[in-house]
């Protein structure tokens, strides 16, 4: 089977030999309603490509012809040839002839208009494709910036969206909650949601219901709901009180308000994470029959209210794991999303994905693209964890793979670093056992930038380097004098500077080694997102850069008691230049939403600088 090349490799991929010859003026035929439609992304991808396509009946002399077959079993497969004659997309469903549609486009951009004859026999590993997208740490995307997003997902053959909701939807009868947050309309996702039903993903509802309730809790008609109000310096703390009869008569008003909107069947309620779980107002129930039983308590009362909308409960399984003992008594109607980031020695969670599976409950793997806290992502550690965590699941019948990517800490990290990862889950959703890792990279940039000499590769591979931590993230929220904070947002990490292991010979190398690499490509080959998305890329590598050299002025600093003022003062103009930078960039793709809390942070390092130089 030779599928090199492919950025999402079919299953089966035969060359039968000779080519076809893709006409300028392509004839692209359907007789069905829906196929036409199909022909219509078709048409747009070919048209992308420098043809210029015609979409007729099915009377036309065709080049192209898509076809209903029911002898394609899975819903989701296609069958396509190519012959000297022309080309052929089979499929049972409109679904199925989409794919078959993307992995044509595929060859277009490998081959242009001289396609090698080929037969595709594809369909996906795993039914539930999933791409999960925080929007709830400090950025809130335009809705435009979610379907330029979409729009990409549907070419990797993605078929579901989830967007992490923690306040950010506007509730008619709880306004406080998003107000500050810009948070989505109805509107908003109604209109996301159709435009996702045209290219075959799901739009899923998530959203927080135990746990990572902070920001709800923090407000004072709802504090009293809190499990243990001050935790963490938190006004009221980050879970809800699973024993107070307001905490599930808040949830069921929010989901009045928000489930009936989204047409999937399933419900992410997250239920991740409560901290303070047994340790505030629910110690005496623990006490007497143990959290896992007070945590299984809750998420049934919530199973209840899930149950009223018709969802079916998806739900984090980290507490779930943490306490085995109630994983017979959980309903066999509840999805479990494992999630692990990291490929590790001992057994983790991961690893630990047949118990799900043993107990009969649908099981989800999901790793992430390890963006957050980080400038350019920890790219092999997050390649690693999705091709391990896409063979576990693959091999214990999981229903679905679902990548995520978070930002915590104030959501600094960009959309662009992110891409790479959302690619290389989608590959392996689709076809774990195709995948050409190595490649990987090199195949992204191909075929979403045009890349052809693997220049914007090298500098996604240079930037994503694990050297930078979660220290480089937060570098700037920290004084160049001494180890503490300028200021305190919820998520930030507790790395500091002077516990970075590097020495300095690796950091001057690195620093140098950042400066590079560059991610501004000339000519016209990109469209307006792509443009977007390099503006991203090169904002990252300067944030990465410039935390080193904050690096190397602190160590300066603390060893000598100060820096040379030259030194000092382009560090200022460095750090002038990113925060009007972060804040061009941001606005160009989300709300405005807490953009002050990252421009406060560089606010904060420059006054530093003006009050002692």
């Amino acid at each position: 089977m030779q599928t090199s090349g492919f950025l999402i490799p079919p299953r089966k991929f035969n060359m039968t030999g000779g080519r076809f010859r893709l006409p300028s003026r392509p004839v692209i035929a359907a007789a069905l309603a829906e196929d036409v439609a199909v022909a219509g992304f078709l048409d747009a991808g070919l048209s992308r490509a420098g043809f210029r396509p015609v979409v007729k009946d099915a009377g036309a002399a065709p080049a192209i012809v898509i076809q209903h077959n029911g002898r394609v079993r899975d819903p989701e497969g296609y069958l396509l040839q190519v012959t000297p004659a022309g080309i052929a997309v089979r499929a049972a469903t409109a679904a199925g002839a989409f794919y078959g549609v993307q992995t044509l486009l595929e060859l277009v951009r490998l081959h242009g208009a001289g396609l090698p004859c080929c037969e595709v026999d594809d369909a996906p590993a795993f039914r539930r494709r999933g791409v999960y997208l925080d929007c709830s740490r400090g950025k809130v995307p335009k809705i435009s910036t979610l379907k330029s997003l979409v729009d990409l997902l549907a070419a990797w053959k993605i078929n579901e969206l989830q967007l992490y909701v923690e306040n950010v939807f506007a509730f008619a009868r709880h306004p406080a909650i998003g107000r500050g947050f810009d948070p989505f309309t109805p509107d908003d996702l109604c209109d996301l949601q159709a435009y996702c039903r045209l290219r075959h993903i799901r739009l899923v509802p998530s959203l927080a219901s135990f746990g990572h309730m902070e920001k709800i809790l923090m407000l004072p008609r709802y504090r009293k709901l809190g499990e243990m109000p001050g935790f963490r310096g938190l006004p009221g703390g980050t879970t809800l009180n699973p024993g107070h009869p307001g905490s599930i008569k808040l949830l069921a008003g929010l989901y009045d308000e928000f489930l009936p909107l989204f047409d999937a069947l399933d419900f992410n309620v997250c239920g991740d994470e409560p901290w303070e779980l047994g340790r505030g107002a629910s110690q005496a129930a623990a006490t007497r029959k143990g959290v896992g039983q007070v945590y299984l308590d809750f998420i049934m009362k919530i199973r209840g209210l899930c149950f009223k909308h018709g969802k079916r409960v998806n739900l984090w399984s980290d507490i779930v794991l943490n306490h085995p003992e109630i994983i017979p008594d959980i309903p066999k109607d509840v999805v479990m999303l494992n999630w692990a980031y990291a490929v590790t020695r001992r057994r983790g969670r991961m690893q630990r994905s047949h118990e799900i599976t043993d107990a009969g409950l649908p099981l989800v793997c999901c790793p992430g693209t390890q963006g957050w806290q980080s400038h350019g992502t920890r790219l092999q550690c997050a390649q690693d964890a999705v091709s391990r965590f896409a063979g576990i699941g693959f091999k214990q019948r999981a229903e679905g793979f679902l990548n995520t990517d978070w930002g915590d800490g104030g959501h600094r990290n960009t959309l662009a670093v992110s891409l790479c990862g959302f690619a290389h889950g989608a590959a392996h959703a689709w076809n774990t056992r195709g995948v050409d890792d190595r490649q990987h990279v090199e195949l992204f940039t191909r075929h979403i930038f045009n890349d052809k000499r693997g220049r914007l590769a090298a500098a996604i591979r240079g930037l994503g380097d694990a050297a930078g931590g979660n220290w480089a993230y937060v570098a700037f929220n920290e004084s160049l004098y001494a180890p503490k904070p300028f200021q305190h947002f919820y998520g930030q990490c507790a790395v500091r500077l002077n516990q970075v292991a590097l020495d300095d010979a690796a950091v001057r190398e690195r620093r140098a080694a950042l400066g590079r690499i560059s991610f501004k490509m000339p000519g016209p080959d990109q469209d307006d997102f792509q443009k977007l998305m390099l503006e991203e890329f090169e904002l990252a590598r300067v944030m990465e850069r410039t935390a080193f050299q904050r690096l190397q002025l602190a160590r300066s600093i603390r060893a000598r008691g100060g820096a040379a003022p030259a030194e000092l003062r382009r560090h200022r103009d460095r750090l002038q230049m990113l925060a009007r930078d972060c804040a061009t960039t941001w606005r160009k793709l989300n709300r405005e939403s807490r953009l002050c809390d990252n421009l406060s942070m560089f606010e904060a390092a420059l006054d530093e600088i003006k009050l002692t130089h």
